[in-house]
């Protein structure tokens, strides 16, 4: 009896491509929004905040910003006001960063899926998108530094886009690959000593990158 042919084997599988990007500073330039927020608070609070000082610093989780204004027995309640405030202040006067849909676009374009995991309260990340005609398939907000690194497993993101050294922590948590841009506070060189897997200049610079990394992790 003749034997039958062999069939070739099926190729291994690769897991589908999902990038998480964080929100402020990454995606959006969202300073004149936040310092416009913080001036209505100040004004309605009568408490006196540099917004010129807090927009250098943009990243942290909201309440440890507003700790360095308010005694802390004030801070909760000054959040909750914050946010109350935020979309009459916040969405109209921030831009998206150069680069942003680019970057969106090319990880729909290799067939994945893009989230945003951001420190921001969720419904105000979701207003920016909205509003810049950003539509990721997921957002994840109210998560800062290594608890955006739980989000990010969860949605089985291997890459990690973002600015701040709290971003990096954040995708060595996840043991995705750190992607970090330099449109936020801090330098490359902190980026790199926080563990940076690349840095770029800005998201222009991500598509390319993200074409060559998606070769590279489907041919290997």
């Amino acid at each position: 009896m003749a034997s039958m042919a062999s069939s070739p084997l099926p190729a291994p599988h690769t897991v589908p491509l999902t990038v998480g990007f964080d929100l402020d500073m990454t995606l959006v330039d969202s300073r004149a929004g936040i310092a416009a927020t913080y001036r209505a608070l100040s004004a309605e609070t009568g408490v006196p905040i540099d917004d010129a000082l807090v927009v250098s610093r943009i990243g942290p989780p909201l309440d440890t910003e507003l700790a360095h204004w308010f005694p802390a027995d004030q801070v909760a309640a000054a959040g909750d006001r914050y946010r109350e405030l935020y979309p009459d202040h916040a969405i109209a006067p921030s831009t998206a960063l150069p680069g942003a849909r680019e970057s969106i676009a090319e990880v729909r374009a290799l067939g994945g899926r893009a989230i945003v995991v951001t420190a921001k309260y969720e419904p105000n990340a979701k207003l920016h998108l909205a509003h810049l005609g950003i539509e990721p398939d997921s957002v994840i907000g109210w998560l800062w530094a290594e608890a955006k690194g739980e989000a990010l497993k969860e949605h089985g993101a291997q890459v990690y886009v973002g600015d701040h050294v709290g971003d990096v922590r954040g995708a060595r948590v996840a043991g995705a690959l750190s992607v970090a841009v330099t449109t936020g506070p801090c330098d490359e060189q902190e980026l790199r000593a926080a563990g940076a897997d690349v840095v770029l200049a800005d998201l222009t610079e991500f598509p390319a990158w993200l074409r060559a990394f998606e070769a590279a992790r489907t041919t290997a």
